[in-house]
């Protein structure tokens, strides 16, 4: 899908030289892009971005100057995509602990097209680590739309819904319908990522790099970039700023909050993401309690509670990691060859230099998924490790028949078990594997669980984790008041270890009074104990519930998987993700229109539009249009049987009339190749191409006999 959707940008540029924009040389066309940015996956967005959905190349042309275009025969199919000049962009961004939460809002203008025509818009918003879109806001003059989440029907995953969904696992597209040409678009978009930290500092990284070809054509045309951060981590410590490469000012300081703005006139849009680092400057292990009363609206009434355990300053030369014999898992079934197998080894071999011989030896691609086996194998031979923490790395990309029962062995070990029983780390690649299954494993076994959607983030992702694995400073860590406490859910149900790659992260529910401090017990690397008291702090202005919003859901979400509990995923799941707006396993998006000018009676052509996009009109008037699930699944089962590699999309087969035809045309072209002829086209005048135009029709006309025939079973009439 990205690389049809790069294709596609590419024809849409191309298909854009035919904008006229006047005689003054001062308004020239955007400089399209070089043959290095047309690469592959290069032209996908980087930023958000919105594009003209061209099926008739006709239609292309200024809409404020009209100008004379030569006729273009035929249809764009599949459709071209021609990026949208932006006029305004404004970011803002919510740093709160772990999570970012960013709105952006830009105005684009559908330059493209003549006035006296319309077309859909696309809209691409890429997300940064561990992204989950919440919502979009679209004003048109004539319409109006908003996304919605609703409980996903029975019957929804049967719909062919094409307005949107995941074009990547970090780029999440829409269809906006019906644009007139030389309308402006003003969008809002909200979304969450994850602050990732490395080695003490905390780094957060903003999709916001936008291409030369949407900055606006016209004479002092003023572009204002507004950028607003906000960083609040804990009130007490030290927020410590460290970099940016944007000008960012300070406009706000606090004790563990600090505000910053940038707001100038630029001659182009961004040109870099937008990053900033900081630390939160501490020289021993720290942490704090947040809670925060339930909402009136809230369905559980019950208080909410957020626990953050830091590793403090890495600089600190006293701390000490664990000792660790480690067990890597890897599986290498016939799914995994290629480059699924040659990232997994690249990460293995950076993090195991001293094991590269036998890797290479023994990873061979081949056979069937088994993850049972080596994982009660490997938890025996780790059972008796002594003065270390022993871990075990599960690495799939495929389902298994006995997940469930495999995750009942293991609880049963871990409740058996030595004092530090082996730690269990999963990591998933694509789709087919089920993730909830990777995601309980790891609660069980007292690791963390990372995943890979997308095949080119493999490596990263799994260097990641095995940095996370091999930093351990603290384990069998216990919080036994919380035990005290009345109706408590804590998510993690089994409490991981601490790393110095990232703070550690609890939340959940509970009901009645928390203690006004809590103790936190574990051991160090050394095997000596460590203890300390947790303050306790409500209501200090940090949206808690919305903070531990999608790590709940999807903990609640690999619970009810494992206990295949339909309770749990309507009566919870479903409605933490309606009340927070994070997408879940059980909600759904879609996507309100409200047109402004329309109020009673609908046009056969919005008729026919609403046919098409698969929508329909609701009691208040607005018309509800469906788009993609959008979560990730519970695996595939019959994918990993047939060892389908992720990502991989069977292509139909072709009917034997177009195969004849093809046969045809290799019969006429198959002695020179295209860039031959577009080079030999471009030096032609006008007259020689009609001339060679006729031609090429009489000859295709007498090629295709056979072609003809075949469709008229051979009939001479």
């Amino acid at each position: 899908m990205a690389e049809e959707f790069c294709r596609a940008v590419d024809d849409g540029i191309k298909l854009s030289r035919r904008i006229y924009f006047g005689k003054d040389r001062a308004v020239a066309p955007p400089k399209p892009p070089t043959m290095t940015e047309r690469s592959s996956n290069a032209l996908l967005p980087k930023a958000p971005m919105v594009y003209a959905v061209i099926y008739d190349p006709g239609m292309v042309d200024n809409p404020d100057i009209a100008s004379y275009q030569p006729y273009v025969y035929g249809r764009c199919d599949p459709p071209a995509l021609i990026p949208l000049q932006m006029n305004a962009v404004e970011m803002e961004i919510d740093c709160y602990l772990d999570t970012a939460f960013i709105t952006v809002s830009g105005t684009w203008r559908l330059h493209c097209v003549t006035g006296s025509r319309s077309c859909d818009c696309r809209l691409a918003i890429p997300v940064g680590h561990q992204g989950s879109i919440l919502g979009v806001e679209v004003n048109a003059p004539r319409k109006s739309y908003s996304t919605q989440l609703v409980v996903m029907d029975e019957n929804q995953s049967a719909t062919p819904a094409q307005n949107g969904g995941y074009l990547k696992s970090n780029i999440f597209t829409l269809i906006i319908p019906e644009i007139d040409g030389g309308s402006n678009l003003s969008i809002k978009m909200h979304w969450s990522q994850k602050v990732e930290c490395s080695n003490g500092e905390y780094s957060l990284n903003v999709p916001f790099t936008f291409p030369d070809f949407v900055n606006p054509t016209g004479k002092r045309m003023s572009k204002r970039e507004k950028i607003r951060l906000n960083v609040d981590v804990v009130a007490g410590s030290e927020l410590l700023f460290k970099t940016t490469n944007h000008p960012l000012k300070e406009v706000r300081r606090h004790a563990g909050s600090m505000g910053f703005l940038c707001d100038n006139e630029v001659l182009s849009w961004s040109k870099d993401d937008f990053s900033v680092s900081y630390v939160v400057s501490s020289s021993h292990i720290n942490g704090g309690v947040l809670l925060e009363s339930a909402s009136a609206h809230d369905f559980d009434q019950r208080e909410i509670f957020y626990i953050y355990l830091s590793p403090g300053d890495i600089q600190n030369k006293n701390k000490k990691v664990f000792k660790k014999d480690i067990i890597f898992i890897i599986d290498i079934s016939g799914s995994m060859q290629g480059k699924l197998m040659d990232d997994t080894k690249n990460a293995l071999l950076d993090a195991v230099e001293r094991a590269s011989e036998w890797i290479s030896t023994n990873f061979v691609a081949g056979g069937s998924t088994d993850i049972s086996h080596p994982l009660n194998t490997a938890i025996e031979m780790l059972s008796s490790a002594q003065s270390s923490v022993p871990i075990i790395f599960l690495v799939t990309d495929g389902t298994v028949e006995d997940e469930r029962q495999i995750c009942a062995q293991v609880k049963n070990h871990m409740i058996n078990g030595e004092s530090i029983c082996p730690r269990i780390y999963t990591f998933g690649i694509g789709l087919f594997c089920n993730h909830y299954f990777l995601r309980m494993l790891a609660n069980i076994g007292r690791g963390q669980y990372d995943a890979a959607l997308d095949v080119d983030l493999i490596e990263p992702r799994m260097l990641t984790l095995f940095e996370k694995a091999s930093s351990l400073i603290l384990a069998n860590i216990k919080m036994d008041m919380l035990n005290e406490i009345d109706q408590v859910e804590v998510y993690p149900s089994n409490i991981p270890d601490l790393s110095l790659e990232g703070p550690l992260v609890l939340s959940g529910r509970y009901k009645g009074n928390f203690p006004e401090t809590l103790k936190v017990n574990g051991i160090m690397a050394d095997f000596s104990n460590f203890e300390i008291d947790l303050k306790i702090q409500r209501d200090k202005g940090l949206p808690v519930q919305r903070i531990s919003a999608r790590d709940q859901i999807e903990h609640l979400t690999a619970q009810a998987w494992l206990s295949d509990n339909k309770q749990l995923e309507q009566k919870q799941v479903a409605k933490l993700s309606l009340q927070t707006g994070f997408i879940s396993e059980y909600t759904s998006m879609i996507m309100l229109e409200n047109d402004h000018l329309k109020k009673t009676k609908e046009s056969p052509g919005a008729k026919e539009v609403s046919k098409k996009k698969h929508s329909k009109a609701n009691d208040q008037g607005q018309k509800t249009i469906l788009l993609p699930l959008l979560g990730i699944g519970f695996g595939n089962l019959t994918a990993t049987t047939q060892n389908t590699p992720p990502g991989y999309e069977p292509k139909p087969e072709m009917p034997e009339i177009f195969k004849a035809a093809s046969n045809c045309c290799d019969m006429v072209c198959g002695y020179c190749c295209c860039m031959c002829c577009i080079q030999c086209f471009s030096k032609m005048n006008n007259q020689c191409l009609t001339v060679l135009n006729q031609l090429c029709i009489g000859l295709g006309c007498l090629a295709c006999f056979e072609c003809c025939s075949l469709c008229c079973g051979g009939d001479d009439n």
